[in-house]
């Protein structure tokens, strides 16, 4: 946006803001079609993962016309729905496996510097979360990137700290 100062005729461009923390990243895009009685109605469905690599990770789905507008709207409901990842020297506190429909997810903490040993979805996932260190698998035979991104967040989001565990064990007693 660039304002015009009459007084002088120079262009002047308009203050930028502090620089966004939060990287993120298209994991699908697909093309949706709604059957209306006029024909076929054409959308674009995109999955976004935003994260800042320091514990703070989200994945969001926009539908819309336009592939830009789609990849905003995901990348806004990514930002929403971000969770707290707690991450121990690179690396997660213990083993985790969740599900989201038809997709299984298992993850493994390991030692440091082996690396990040996951492929796809999973493996972006841990990237924007900071995670280096960490071996996952799908257990699911399914592809659909949607359902992987989910049952990978929903992991993520029963991961509890050493702290966190002691304190859930002292409320149950």
């Amino acid at each position: 946006m660039q304002r015009r100062n009459t007084t002088t005729g120079r262009e002047r461009r308009a203050p930028r803001g502090p620089r966004d923390e939060f990287e993120g990243k298209t994991l699908d895009l697909a093309r949706v079609t709604r059957v209306a009685a006029g024909g076929r109605k054409f959308r674009f469905r995109a999955t976004v993962v935003v994260g800042n690599k320091k514990g703070k990770v989200g994945v969001g789905i926009g539908k819309s016309a336009d592939v830009q507008q789609a990849i905003a709207k995901a990348t806004r409901a990514a930002r929403k729905h971000l969770i707290e990842v707690p991450v121990v020297n690179e690396t997660i506190a213990h083993q985790v496996e969740a599900k989201f429909g038809s997709s299984r997810v298992l993850l493994k903490p390991i030692s440091k510097g082996r690396g990040l040993i996951a492929g796809g979805v999973v493996r972006v996932i841990c990237e924007r979360a900071g995670i280096a260190n960490i071996s996952a698998k799908l257990l699911s035979r399914t592809k659909n990137p949607l359902n992987n991104a989910m049952a990978t967040i929903e992991a993520l989001r029963k991961l509890k700290t050493k702290s966190e565990k002691g304190k859930t064990q002292e409320i149950e007693e």
